[in-house]
Parts: C-alpha cells; structure tokens; sequence
C-alpha cells in the first residue's frame, strides 16, 4: 500500500465515522466529514497532506501524489 492510497482509506473510514455519528448521536458531528472533505480539496489542489506526513513517519511507501 501505497501512501496515496493509506490517505484515502483513512479520509473514507474517518468521513463515514463522522455521517454514522451525526446519524446516531448529535447532529453537530457533521462538522468530522465537513472537514474532511475540506482537507481533501486543499490537498488536491497543494499537494500537502497532514496525513500522508503521518503516513510517511509510519513507513509506508511513498505514491506519487502528495509531497514529501
């Protein structure tokens, strides 16, 4: 697994997290997959991902999409 495809994993698992909570708890929850979806944009359009910084540190092998 690559680091690209480590990032999108995690923001999938973490937006569908943040729509079950705002479901089955509190309606605020909505602001989780808001922020991901935000994070998403800005990392498309800079390259730069708090993640895949992460993901770096933990070993993962590198992708081709974001910087190191």
């Amino acid at each position: 697994m690559t680091i690209d495809r480590a990032v999108m994993l995690f923001a999938g698992f973490v937006l569908l997290t943040g729509v079950a909570l705002t479901y089955f708890v509190h309606p605020l929850w909505i602001l989780l997959p808001t922020f991901v979806g935000v994070n998403m944009i800005q990392a498309s359009i800079t390259g730069f991902c708090p993640a895949a910084i992460v993901f770096r540190k933990l070993g993962i092998k590198p992708g081709v999409a974001f910087f190191p």
